[in-house]
């Protein structure tokens, strides 16, 4: 694997660290905000980060995928998303810390080699994180940026997006 064991846990750690901060960001009045009216309001994209890596982990180190019981999966924790508040999201995304850290430290070196087969295409286990998990946060946490900046956070900079942090650029 091309990142550490601890260098993976870290990075993906470090995407939960920034969308945090990103989060805190949010106006509680703009919540509604989409910039059209078929994407994601900003609540429901912060409802969707709370469900989408626990998901995608649970998929990747189950022994086999199953696309049947991982719609099931993917259904009943949206449904549960539905009903959470920013707070209540921002909450179970920051627990995500503890879940990467919990079960990545858990697996081998041969585990994160594994091949695994899901949606028609066959890669390692290690690179089903990457591309699922830690691409997935990259690119939500842009969109989630995105929105706050169109939303009128016109203060929010580099720093913000990519280390999670105020200040000049």
């Amino acid at each position: 694997m091309v990142l550490t064991k601890d260098e993976l846990i870290g990075a993906l750690q470090n995407e939960v660290r920034i969308l945090l901060h990103l989060i805190s960001k949010v106006d509680l009045d703009k919540l509604d905000y989409r910039p059209t009216a078929n994407q994601r309001s900003t609540l429901k994209l912060v409802q969707y980060l709370a469900i989408m890596a626990p998901i995608h982990l649970r998929t990747i180190l189950a022994p086999g995928f199953d696309m049947n019981a991982w719609r099931r999966g993917w259904s009943t924790s949206e449904a549960s998303a539905k009903s959470m508040s920013l707070e209540d999201a921002k909450m179970a995304i920051g627990e995500q810390s503890d879940l990467f850290r919990e079960r990545l430290s858990a697996c081998s070196d041969a585990d994160f080699g594994a091949e695994l087969e899901m949606f028609g295409a066959r890669s390692s286990r290690g690179s089903w994180i990457v591309s699922l998990m830690l691409c997935h946060y990259a690119a939500y946490r842009m969109q989630l940026f995105h929105y706050l900046k169109s939303s009128g956070r016109d203060e929010l900079n580099t720093l913000n997006l990519w280390a999670g942090m105020d200040g000049p650029v």
